[in-house]
């Protein structure tokens, strides 16, 4: 029975993934794009689960949680699942989340801990192939093999939905592992799990400085239950269980729920989950799914995704390019994530429970990577949740005494180089996004520019190497780590807060944040052409030469003793932000012209970023993980890149910038699992092709304009507020036709290398005729060029 029921259930998915991906798409809605599995093989790191935009539950399924590959708990490579849990991060480079594992077995032994991959029996992992395997936005599905289980997810904002159709069975035991995480746990993670009756199971996380409280019911209840500790062995039982014990508290703790099943019985779990408590977790699971019909709420996850996707509207005769862009769209909706419970509650960045005042409370924040494009994508096609995001960062401000840097699940980071929730709120601010206490954070970002944090906060909260950054103009490498990105990125910072001062009329901040915008220059060094580390009394780091690399150490600091233009290196040696020199040459977004004339010109501008395109990508030793999607030097895999082929419009060379976008988008973005080059990184690589292929992109966030590219699609159009939209046409457009010969904004002859937000915000439409050869006249003379500092 268990063979037939294998067998029709293959079918089944066999069926799914054809209506999906078959030519005839006549009926297809954008959801129906969306493949959320592009993007989880090779370093994509996203996860293929159930969820909803902005949702505080991403439930998915994971089968590891140690090492970078794992950082959104699941691997494409990998042939073994361990089980299902609630929360993950989308493309990040680091390890967290992972909370609430559940795993529904068939064994005659309780197993408590995983297994390993080599010999999943070990554990309660289980075999699984990915032809039984289904993503779809709000749905997971998958057939364990060890166990003839079907286990089907969905999700609503705050609740996890499962539902296991199990085989006949006289003991199914259902685990549920608090001591799961991806990336481990600690000694002082702490988690508690309680069995209240014989449905219902609550519980704390904790893991990484984290707490995530939860609130199971079960659909049936179970016969036998019990908790387990898998970091203890009874020396009487040489076992952890502890049978009808209904409450347990460590670090590797869980339960186990056992039931007799029938043939092809359903098991339904619903598990809501908070930030703030356990009663807050019940309260959301009480407002969000009070019923158990799977069906629905599937159907509920699938129309809210494809509401949100639908808000833009593409006609392109290229099935690919459509699940492309689509599936863009939907890893940049699911990046952001609330964590709010339904009545409005939220853990502050203070340690205390806060109450927002209307919208949403979003705790994460990966603004290194998400500033550029992520965010600006967001001002255009989600305008409704711009404010709630940087109420967010004013409400972390207030409590925490400070203004944050790059950070996840409201825990404070200062990990990355630069500050850049600074771009930001700015980017927001200009254009036009200021329901929030915008002269409260304005004094925030203007402080952290100007000075240490007060105590008891630890110097580290500031922005790294300020001090010397104030008093010498740029930041020492023998003082300060990765110093050479430090000056050019607090330079732009330095730009955005001016910008802000400029429309507050605050003339005399913006008079000494815009000289101070200037200093990316007093790294640039006119010998090497490149932006070189500095020595604090004045001298440059010496030219490597012939000789071998060493490391210096000074005091705590260390630091790489000769500059080679192509090493990366590794932290805390490094001089540069997962980059090299090559890479970190481009890195002045509110200057474009102010390069160009360091670099000599148009012309000599041009051919050093022919060179960069067309050179060797090799780096010099160790290697680099983030040294992928390359062209040449370019590396798509790692933001410092994302600008640099739209620099081409500021040396009045748009031809190129045409070429470069097309090529990149074309060679860099495919359909299938491997479809993403890089870290997707909280939807960076994901916004830009979302951006690119619909023919801009904001090199400068902080200002409105963007800089035009390569369209991809035939048409796209965006549904704006006001029953407007604004829409993206091309005629002529191909793989070769990837040439702009002429455009009209409005049936107006549009001449120029920039759009500018509010353009778009207006609603119109933007015809882009193209062809198979450059239009060398077009977007070259006087103010057809994009914003720069310098004119």
């Amino acid at each position: 029975m268990r063979f037939i029921y294998f067998l029709l259930f293959s079918l089944a998915l066999s069926f799914l993934a054809g209506s999906c991906n078959r030519k005839s798409t006549g009926n297809l809605q954008p959801v129906d794009y969306v493949d959320p599995m592009i993007g989880t093989d090779f370093f994509g790191h996203t996860y293929p689960g159930a969820t909803r935009p902005y949702a505080m539950v991403q439930l998915s399924p994971d089968n590891g949680t140690d090492g970078w590959t794992f950082s959104s708990g699941y691997a494409y490579k990998e042939n073994t699942i361990m089980g299902f849990s609630h929360t993950h991060l989308s493309g990040v480079g680091y390890t967290a989340c992972g909370d609430v594992l559940i795993m529904p077995t068939v064994s005659d032994e309780i197993k408590v801990v995983p297994g390993s991959k080599d010999k999943p029996e070990t554990g309660y992992r289980s075999g699984f192939s990915h032809e039984n395997e289904v993503a779809r936005p709000g749905y997971y599905s998958v057939w364990l093999d060890d166990y003839g289980i079907e286990a089907e997810l969905t999700a609503t904002r705050r609740v996890g939905f499962h539902r296991y159709t199990f085989p006949q069975s006289h003991k199914a035991p259902i685990i549920v592992d608090l001591g799961h995480s991806i990336g481990g746990t600690v000694e002082e993670d702490l988690s508690k799990i309680t069995i209240l009756n014989d449905s219902v199971v609550t519980g704390i996380k904790s893991g990484q400085g984290v707490k995530v409280y939860f609130y199971a019911q079960f659909s049936k209840p179970f016969k036998y239950y019990g908790t387990f500790d898998a970091g203890y062995y009874t020396p009487e039982s040489g076992a952890s269980l502890f049978p009808y014990k209904n409450e347990e508290i460590g670090r590797k703790i869980g339960a186990f729920l056992i039931y007799n099943t029938s043939d092809r019985e359903e098991i339904l779990v619903k598990v809501g989950i908070s930030y703030v408590s356990v009663e807050g977790a019940q309260k959301n699971l009480l407002a969000e799914l009070n019923h158990w019909d799977f069906e629905r709420v599937r159907s509920d996850a699938r129309d809210v995704w494809n509401r949100e996707l639908s808000k833009l509207r593409v006609k392109d005769a290229s099935e690919d390019k459509k699940q492309i862009f689509y599936t863009s769209i939907y890893h940049s909706l699911l990046a952001q994530q609330i964590s709010q419970d339904a009545d409005g509650r939220y853990f502050g960045m203070d340690g205390n429970i806060h109450t927002v005042d209307g919208g949403d409370f979003y705790p994460s924040f990966s603004c290194w990577d998400t500033y550029r494009s992520e965010h600006p994508l967001l001002t255009i096609i989600q305008p409704d949740h711009v404010n709630d995001m940087i109420r967010s960062i004013v409400a972390k401000t207030k409590a925490y005494g400070w203004l944050p840097a790059q950070h996840f699940r409201n825990e404070f980071g200062q990990g990355m180089v630069g500050d850049h929730l600074v771009p930001l709120i700015v980017d927001a601010y200009v254009k036009g996004f200021r329901d929030y206490d915008v002269e409260f954070i304005y004094r925030a970002m203007k402080k952290k520019a100007l000075q240490l944090p007060p105590a008891p906060l630890p110097k580290s909260d500031g922005r790294s190497g300020l001090l010397d950054y104030i008093a010498l103009g740029y930041a020492p490498c023998d003082r300060v780590t990765e110093s050479a990105p430090n000056t050019l990125e607090l330079a732009y910072n330095d730009w955005c807060i001016a910008q802000m001062a400029r429309a507050l009329g605050k003339e005399d901040d913006y008079e000494l944040f815009m000289k101070r915008a200037h200093n990316y220059k007093n790294v640039f060094d006119e010998e090497t052409q490149f932006f070189r580390p500095k020595k604090a009394d004045g001298s440059w780091l010496p030219e490597i030469g012939d000789r071998e690399q060493e490391i210096i150490t000074s005091g705590e600091h260390s630091y790489y003793r000769y500059f080679d233009p192509l090493l990366v290196g590794r932290r805390p040696n490094r001089h540069y932000t997962e980059s090299n020199a090559w890479q970190y040459l481009w890195s002045v977004q509110h200057d474009p012209v102010g390069l160009i004339a360091l670099l000599g010109g148009n012309e000599q501008f041009t051919g050093r970023l022919n060179d960069f395109f067309d050179m060797t990508p090799t780096i010099s030793s160790p290697k680099y993980v983030g040294v992928v999607g390359t062209i040449g030097q370019y590396v798509h895999g790692n933001q410092p890149s994302h600008h640099v082929a739209y620099l081409y419009n500021y040396a009045r060379r748009p031809w190129l910038t045409q070429e470069k976008t097309r090529r990149i988008t074309e060679q860099l973005y495919r359909t299938g699992a491997g479809g993403i080059c890089g870290n997707e990184d909280m939807g960076s690589l994901s916004s830009w092709y979302a951006l690119s292929a619909m023919g801009f992109y904001p090199v400068t966030p902080g200002q409105t304009q963007y800089a035009i590219g390569s369209p991809v699609l035939e048409e796209v159009s965006i549904m704006l507020p006001g029953d407007k939209n604004f829409t993206v046409s091309t005629v002529n457009n191909s793989s070769a036709n990837r040439y702009i010969q002429s455009a009209t904004l409005n049936g107006e002859e549009f001449n120029r290398s920039w759009i500018d937000h509010h353009e778009i915000m207006q609603g119109g439409k933007l015809t882009f005729v193209m062809g198979p050869e450059p239009n060398k006249n077009r977007a070259v003379r006087a103010g057809s060029i994009p914003y720069s500092m310098t004119k």
